[in-house]
């Protein structure tokens, strides 16, 4: 997977930020559970939207929030609809950032 900096953060802007990968996946997995959840159901996915809004803090620049919103067509199920958002909850995704893992960064030296 190939990724790149924008031009304003030194990069030439050739490929997507590692950062905005992150957010994607964030996005993409809850909406595959989201996709999941309506096909066991049979619930059609054609008009279904996941829109995501990052909110960052104004000093740092640092994300602090990120809400997900499921736009649902007026035809959805009714009894569906928290449902549907529980789904897309329940991302694995999601719960990793919910309970995040310890990162260790390490540097080895190849043997040439």
């Amino acid at each position: 997977m190939t990724t790149d900096q924008s031009v304003e953060h030194g990069g030439a802007g050739t490929a997507p930020e590692p950062f905005d990968l992150f957010l994607a996946s964030l996005a993409t997995c809850a909406g595959f559970y989201v996709l999941s959840f309506c096909q066991a159901r049979n619930i059609p996915t054609r008009e279904i939207q996941l829109v995501q809004h990052p909110r960052f803090d104004e000093q740092t620049h640092r994300l602090t929030r990120v809400d997900l919103e499921v736009l649902l067509p007026d035809d959805f199920p009714e009894a569906y609809r928290a449902a549907v958002v529980r789904a897309a909850d329940s991302c694995k995704v999601r719960k990793t950032l919910a309970a995040p893992p310890e990162i260790a960064v390490t540097a080895t030296v190849r043997a040439a």
